[in-house]
This record gives structure tokens, sequence and C-alpha cells, in this order.
């Protein structure tokens, strides 16, 4: 079992983190913008919004951190929807300086709330998902431990992600900002990873990437430098192909094959293909 301070409440399970309350001065008119927006575009079509990541954690920095968000719509995100998240991303970014880059995650109601995404998709809104606007959906999904079953759920696929890392490598050598983007995204996925793969022994949850990677460097030492290294990569991504070759070719494929000894594989998703 969990110690209390280690992101658990007194019975051990995991606190929700983040609120709209921590959300530092700076980003407030950013965040106040992207709702407005959403609200607008969206309207009847969404259930439920929620903010995520640095911003409702308090710890974003101001023209370095990036902004992001989940809608969750009424019925199951189509292209249309999906064209609209993006023009709100964009519109959003290019007003405010104060974030590095907007992402907008699309679900449903029906996804959220499934017993397949019980501890993937229920566990993220949950627990690490601040509400935004309409009904929090957190109210209808069970409490969560940090135990084998989450870890699993969470990130019990990187396997899947190998490829795509190579090929976004190989395609992005002449786009420095689409190649950064890919960097910063696979460097989080593979710490995260790192860190979930450990999780039910250090006791805890934490979404602090360096307190990640510390907490994994404790039981596989041999490890400890390059998922140190992708935990700095994370927060100060370079357009640097090399490191992305290297998560799906060196680390990757070791942590992929321990990660399912340890914890088992996760059963594919559809959208995941």
């Amino acid at each position: 079992m969990g110690t209390v301070g280690r992101g658990l409440d007194s019975q051990g399970f995991i606190e929700r983190e983040g609120s709209q309350g921590r959300v530092r001065d700076a980003f407030r008119p950013v965040v106040a913008a992207a709702r407005d927006r959403v609200a607008e575009i969206f309207g009847k079509r969404l259930d439920s919004a929620y903010l995520y990541g640095s911003v409702p954690r308090g710890t974003a920095r101001v023209g370095r951190s990036d902004l992001d968000l989940l809608l969750v719509l009424r019925a199951e995100p189509t292209a249309d929807d999906r064209a609209d998240a993006d023009a709100v991303a964009t519109a959003v970014d290019k007003e405010f300086t104060e974030v590095d880059g907007v992402g907008i995650l699309l679900s449903s109601r029906a996804a959220v709330l499934s017993e397949r995404e019980t501890y993937d998709l229920g566990w993220f809104v949950a627990c690490l998902c601040t509400p935004l606007l309409g009904e929090d959906l957190a109210e209808f999904l069970p409490r969560y431990r940090p135990d084998s079953l989450l870890a699993r759920e969470t990130n019990g696929d990187l396997a899947l992600f190998l490829p795509r890392w190579r090929a976004q490598a190989a395609a992005a050598a002449d786009d420095p900002e689409a190649l950064r983007a890919h960097v910063r995204r696979a460097s989080r996925h593979l710490v995260r990873t790192g860190f979930t793969l450990v999780m039910p022994r250090w006791g805890g949850w934490t979404s602090d990437l360096t307190e990640m990677a510390k907490a994994f460097a404790r039981y596989y030492p041999r490890w400890a430098a390059p998922m140190r290294a992708a935990a700095a990569m994370a927060h100060e991504p370079a357009a640097d192909a090399a490191a992305l070759r290297e998560y799906a070719d060196v680390i990757g494929p070791w942590l992929a094959e321990e990660y399912a000894a340890v914890h088992g594989v996760k059963a594919p998703r559809p959208q995941q293909g």
C-alpha cells in the first residue's frame, strides 16, 4: 500500500490532481478563451470539457508549457469534430504567447464510462483532469489505487507506439517544429511508462516527470541515465530525430518487454489499429 503524501489520500487512493484554483494568473486568460471558444464551437455536441497537465497543476511555465484539454462529446467524435478542435487549438495558440502549443483530445461520454476504459481513459478523467465545462464524469467512476491493474491498462501498450516514433523521426527530419512536438510527446510517454512500471512498488502517484524518472531509477539503475535524459527532453524538447530513434530502438523495446513481464499487455484499442 502507498504512503500518504505520494499523491494518495489517507485510504491509499490516488487523489485528483489539479484544480482551476491552481491555474497561475498568467494562464487564466488563456483558459478563459479556450473555454469560451469550446463552448461556442461545440455547443450541444459537448458533454464535458477538462483541463489537464501543468496548467491546472499550477506548474506551467510562461512561454514554455502547452495547454492541454480533453473534450468529451455526447456522440463519438467525427472528422468534423476533429477539425473544429484543431481550429480552436490553432486560434488559442496563435492568440496567446503564454503557451507553447495547445493540444485537444476528443472522446465520447460512452467511451469514458465504458468498462473497457475504466482503468485507462476513465482513470485519466477521474484523477488527472480538472473540470472546465459540463458534468464531471468522475462522479460515475470508481476510485483508483496505484496497482498493477492500473499500470497495465494505462501504459501496457508501449510496443504499439515504437513503429510510430521511428516513422516520425524519418518523416519530420526536415520539419524542426513538427519533430520537436513529436520528441516532446514521445519523451513524456516514455517517462510515464517507466514510472508506471514501478508505480506499485513505489506506492503512489506523481505527474512530475523528474520525480517519475527518479522513482524509476531506484528500481532500474542501469536505465536511469536515459530516463533522466528523456525527462529533461520532455521539459525542453529539441528537434532531435536521434532521440526518437533511441526511444524506438533501444530503451523502448526493453521497456515494453519488461512491462509485459511485470504487468502484462494491455489489449489493443480499436483506434490504435
